[in-house]
């Protein structure tokens, strides 16, 4: 019996300790920026996304790529959250093959 209450508490424990870890954010900024960008392809027409690829950065947009060609753990973080959405969209746009 004494075997089943470590093994619960043991399990309690690490789904604890996963939990902390999940909600963990680096870089809160970065997380607010990769939401921005992903609400930006989810919510624009394929016709806006194509037409969006010849217009220059904006500042803002300059000063992020900047920071983020800085920093590469930061890349790494931003790529891994925008990755799937935007290329998922440029996909069923017929902008990637």
């Amino acid at each position: 019996m004494a075997h089943k209450a470590y093994l619960l508490a043991a399990a309690m424990t690490a789904a604890t300790l996963s939990v902390g870890v999940a909600h963990a954010q680096p870089y809160p900024m970065v997380d607010k920026i990769a939401q921005k960008v992903i609400a930006k392809y989810q919510n624009s027409s394929c016709a806006d996304i194509a037409a969006s690829k010849a217009k220059p950065p904006s500042p803002m947009e300059q000063r992020a790529v900047t920071a983020l060609r800085n920093d590469p753990q930061m890349r790494t973080y931003f790529i891994n959250q925008v990755s799937a959405p935007i290329v998922n969209k440029l996909f069923e746009c017929g902008l990637i093959p």
